[in-house]
């Protein structure tokens, strides 16, 4: 196999970052790492700003992102690791639907997205796969995601929360998960207008006039989200 290495104490190993808001996973990842000869922990964090820091002094080869952190956005997370460190590769462990979420990670830059509820084995498994230079998607979506690359894209003149930009799909679920424009502003470190501004574009995109409305279809999308 065909992996990169790197060098840990004069010791040869596969360096990961956790990034997960929860302690419980992070130490459920180091665990599972810690049974593999050849993978090393080098670092951990739970929100975006400490992710980069981290992984700015640790060199890892292999980041694993959760999409929901409690300060900042996993999302955008993924996309400033591949700005800065485009030879870091990205797996998402996280509870969202594989079936919405798995085409976003991919475009903003992750090799790899697993969902919490399936088993351990498969994190080694992603793992392993992106160092081979492969994606590495459940069966199920990556049959999908090659029926929609051959067919081509739906039509995005189609209301639908698919047509919203990954911030403004954030916006929408952060006011679905009961957030004031003010909180969500504080979260995703931009300002009240920005939210504001967002508020009216995914308005403009579901075809949504009044904003009881529009909280009213988030807080529908989130409830589905996570009955998964």
């Amino acid at each position: 196999m065909n992996v990169r290495k790197s060098h840990v104490a004069g010791t040869d190993g596969i360096r990961i970052v956790i990034v997960d808001d929860h302690p419980i996973v992070r130490q459920g990842i180091k665990m599972l790492a810690a049974a593999e000869p050849d993978l090393v922990v080098c670092g951990e964090a739970e929100n975006a700003a400490e992710a980069l820091q981290t992984i700015g002094r640790s060199n890892p080869d292999v980041a694993i992102v959760d999409l929901s952190l409690k300060e900042g956005s996993g999302l955008e997370l993924i996309k400033d690791i591949k700005n800065r460190y485009p030879k870091l590769l990205v797996l998402v462990l996280s509870m969202r639907n594989e079936s919405f979420y798995a085409e976003r990670v991919l475009r903003a830059g992750a090799r790899a997205y697993i969902t919490k509820e399936e088993g351990a084995e498969r994190v080694i498994e992603g793992i392993r796969k992106i160092l081979e230079g492969k994606i590495y998607l459940s069966e199920r979506m990556a049959s999908k995601v090659i029926t929609k690359w051959v067919d081509g894209k739906a039509d995005s003149r189609t209301p639908s929360v698919a047509n919203l930009s990954d911030r403004e799909l954030e916006v929408f679920e952060l006011l679905g998960s009961g957030l004031s424009t003010r909180q969500i502003a504080g979260k995703l470190h931009i300002s009240v207008k920005t939210v504001e501004s967002h508020r009216e574009h995914i308005k403009e995109k579901l075809e949504i006039n009044r904003a009881a409305e529009l909280l009213k279809h988030a807080i529908r999308w989130v409830q589905f989200q996570e009955q998964g």
